[in-house]
């Protein structure tokens, strides 16, 4: 009994001893020398129900789930475990209003070709290779510093199969993956989804296990090694920004979610932006990085080769002749793709699994939108280093 050295001896001691004497402690301390006394007697003098309260809690949090970590595609640590986790990460009761659902407001797609003069607004995702510009004259500006500094906040996190922009040399049609060759940009079946892939890095590599060895995937769906991926995260001013109802699926709820707050739209780009940043997913924890709900990396050469420019909401709904109305918004895009580990991804869906909305619909890949025609891309691009967290 005395050989674990945790707060749940204190429960293992004290939970049947209602009027332990002083001698009987004493006795305990003596032959159980690795308990903190300090532990045993701040539980004691907690007074017999809130020390069996607070005993009740600890052996719960210390007992039920000594040794639980995000798996990393080896061994399970049980089938308790593996419950315990689940349930860590259960989407809490949904016990107040969701102040952001529904708030989409649907506006409809428009015609490319019929309504350039009049209707079409400039697109994304366009090519931001260095040096890039657009043939789309606009008289506004992207956001060129961090979007923090903008009173914005992350209203959302999704990826995209493949990239949806361009960055010759880092993401191009010359990368590759498990299911593609360099110059093959073709659709990949995805369950009963017919999904078209973007471009890929130039990463990966058949004879390097990091690029082929499955992992466990626990909460994200159909996700797979030695892919490239686009993650996209959207920001707002008019988010529900630092409450419960931040997160949102559709994105566009949490986008909007205090329209009010956008006015007359006239500052729109100043607003509302898009973090973009590609990775190549790979099976080694050298690669893990904890945090990938709250925006795009910013470590080491990860973050800081930006291109700003203003664009539209993307998705395979859209392509060079039907195009988003949603314009124009900032986008901030990581030039560079980088690899990180299939746990890291792992680690974000098990987060998303945990918000209040429910966010289901956003932890598989998306399919990408056609590269978008330099004619309806900005002419406005900025292509200084940014540390834009």
């Amino acid at each position: 009994m005395c050989r674990r050295t945790d707060n749940s001896i204190v429960s293992e001691v004290v939970k049947d001893e209602e009027d332990m004497s002083k001698s009987t402690i004493v006795a305990i301390i003596a032959f159980c020398g690795a308990v903190t006394v300090a532990s045993l007697v701040s539980a004691i003098l907690m007074g017999n129900r809130l020390a069996d309260t607070a005993v009740a809690k600890t052996s719960a949090a210390a007992g039920s789930q000594p040794n639980i970590v995000i798996n990393t595609g080896g061994a399970t640590t049980g089938s308790a475990a593996s419950a315990a986790m689940e349930n860590l990460f259960a989407r809490p009761p949904r016990a107040g209003p969701n102040e952001c659902e529904g708030k989409k407001i649907q506006i409809d797609n428009v015609d490319c070709l019929i309504d350039a003069l009049e209707k079409v607004l400039p697109q994304a995702g366009g090519n931001v290779t260095m040096g890039f510009k657009g043939e789309m004259v606009v008289g506004h500006e992207p956001i060129k510093t961090p979007y923090f500094q903008n009173d914005m906040c992350p209203v959302n996190v999704h990826w995209h199969l493949g990239a949806e922009h361009l960055s010759v040399g880092e993401f191009d049609e010359m990368g590759a993956g498990p299911n593609t060759k360099p110059g093959d940009l073709r659709r990949k079946l995805a369950g009963d989804e017919d999904v078209r892939g973007g471009f890929r890095c130039h990463h990966y590599d058949e004879n390097d296990e990091k690029f082929t060895k499955e992992y466990d995937w626990k909460h994200c769906v159909g996700m797979e090694v030695g892919e490239s991926y686009e993650v996209h995260w959207p920001h707002s001013a008019a988010g529900a920004c630092g409450t419960i109802n931040q997160y949102q699926t559709p994105f566009y709820d949490g986008v909007l979610c205090r329209v009010e707050v956008l006015g007359d739209l006239s500052r729109l780009p100043q607003q509302v932006g898009v973090q973009g940043q590609v990775f190549t997913i790979v099976n080694d924890e050298d690669y893990f990085y904890p945090d990938l709900m709250r925006g795009m990396i910013v470590d080491g050469e990860m973050g800081q080769e930006i291109t700003k420019y203003t664009g539209s909401t993307t998705g395979t709904s859209r392509d060079n002749e039907i195009c988003s109305a949603y314009s124009p918004i900032t986008w901030q895009v990581d030039r560079k793709c980088h690899m990180i580990s299939a746990s890291s991804f792992d680690k974000m869906c098990a987060d998303m699994k945990a918000q209040r909305d429910d966010m289901s619909d956003d932890l598989y890949a998306h399919g990408s939108r056609e590269l978008v025609d330099s004619k309806y891309v900005a002419n406005n691009q900025h292509n200084r280093a940014l540390r834009a967290n």
